[in-house]
């Protein structure tokens, strides 16, 4: 049976949210942000239009890499971040 992953940013929003979606649906929790600019000189090249380099933080790889081995299993991802600034930026990274 195919099911759909949603990504939320707390395990309490994930068993809460899981619950009202039921069993067609797999809620997960990226636990907040997972990329971040490392924390030295050059992250943000000036001279390449400010392209910035990210890097996932090592306190959530083991999330990112829970995530992922779900997606092997669902056929959609969704992703559920709270509707503000903080909650775009988790989703997109």
């Amino acid at each position: 049976m195919s099911k759909n992953l949603v990504i939320v940013e707390s395990p309490a929003k994930a068993k809460t949210i899981s619950k009202y979606l039921g069993k067609d649906f797999d809620v997960m929790a990226s636990y907040g942000h997972v990329r971040d600019l490392p924390p030295k000189d050059g992250s943000v090249d000036p001279d390449n239009g400010f392209e910035m380099t990210w890097e996932v933080d090592p306190k959530s790889q083991k999330h990112v890499r829970a995530i992922a081995d779900a997606l092997k299993d669902d056929d959609t991802l969704i992703l559920a971040t709270d509707p503000d600034r903080e909650g775009e930026a988790i989703s997109w990274h």
